[in-house]
């Protein structure tokens, strides 16, 4: 693990889920790092779906101490407040990342477009861009999932997360030693994903639902396996692929499959008893078993998830009850 303090580190998406977990852990594991947070910030302005365009909130930065730049991603003026500070490394999370959202033009400038901007930006001033890329890129593939295998995505997210692949996996044929890395997340869950609002985790979503209701509802019969990863993994993952001394792509996940009723059974042992309804599942495309294989990143970087999903599920159970508090 290299030393961080008195690196210059930019996390774009800063407010959201994984970047908001990202600069506190740079804050207290490294004080000395000047950390740089570059985020949109919600507004006004919802998708179609109602969700809101950015998943940016500052109540995810309470306690931070850092800076603050307010940004787009896609604006070229905002970019260059980014290209005056001579970083080493930027973490990039910003991203349309609702699935749901249909404007295809948009996700691809948004998710594809301005990435290639920042990257042509970090390869200029010779800095580590650390990005995140999707398990959407596999859409309903077999699993386990494989990078380079199976990259069949089912709406235009997935397939904007694997052109930003295939533009880096160009760019490292050339040149493979270029600290370019790219994350494939799958289901992460864990502290600050609260405003992420619809696009929160199904254990959050769960865990609420049976505090409000003493009742959850699932699609028949809850046994569709995904492969659901604590944030702490996910921090150590993106904190490991700064390190990396060559360029890649790899799955960030617990690389075990468990099903909502696993989920149900972590929910019990700490909420008590609740009763579960099984309902018809209307979407023809539902994954029924996603499963990360990261035996690649072990190998290469020293990847080692710690959290199972009932250690994972434990240690975010009192911000689970915390939220239900707040909401009542």
């Amino acid at each position: 693990m290299q030393d961080f303090n008195h690196k210059t580190i930019v996390i774009t998406g800063g407010a959201g889920f994984i970047g908001s977990n990202l600069a506190f852990y740079f804050q207290e594991f490294f004080p000395k790092a000047r950390v740089i947070i570059f985020d949109k910030f919600r507004n006004n302005q919802t998708f179609a779906s109602g969700n809101p365009t950015s998943l940016g909130h500052f109540k995810n930065l309470l306690g931070f101490n850092g800076e603050v730049i307010v940004g787009d991603i896609n604006s070229q003026e905002d970019r260059k407040n980014l290209e005056k500070i001579d970083f080493d490394i930027i973490f990039h999370h910003a991203a349309i990342s609702d699935t749901t959202v249909m404007d295809q033009e948009l996700v691809m400038q948004t998710n594809h477009l301005a990435f290639l901007e920042l990257l042509q930006m970090c390869l200029q001033k010779k800095a580590v861009m650390v990005y995140a890329s999707s398990a959407g890129t596999y859409g309903n593939t077999p699993a386990p999932n494989s990078v380079g295998i199976g990259e069949q995505p089912e709406n235009v997210y997935g397939f904007s997360k694997l052109m930003m692949d295939m533009s880096v996996r160009k760019i490292l044929q050339e040149n493979p030693k270029l600290p370019i890395v790219g994350l494939r997340f799958f289901n992460v869950y864990g502290e600050r994903e609260f405003y992420k609002g619809k696009t929160a985790s199904m254990i959050l979503q769960l865990g609420l639902q049976a505090l409000e209701h003493q009742k959850v509802r699932l699609f028949e019969f809850g046994e569709q396996k995904r492969d659901f990863v604590y944030i702490k993994d996910v921090i150590q993952a993106n904190v490991v692929a700064a390190c990396a001394k060559k360029g890649g792509i790899y799955n960030v996940g617990s690389g075990v499959a468990r099903s909502y009723n696993d989920i149900v059974e972590c929910l019990k042992k700490h909420l008590g008893n609740f009763e579960v309804e099984y309902i018809p599942n209307p979407y023809s495309f539902f994954q029924t078993h996603t499963q990360a294989h990261i035996q690649d990143f072990t190998f290469d970087l020293g990847y080692e998830p710690k959290y199972s999903l009932e250690d994972g599920i434990e240690s975010y159970i009192p911000e689970i009850k915390k939220i239900f508090e707040e909401k009542r």
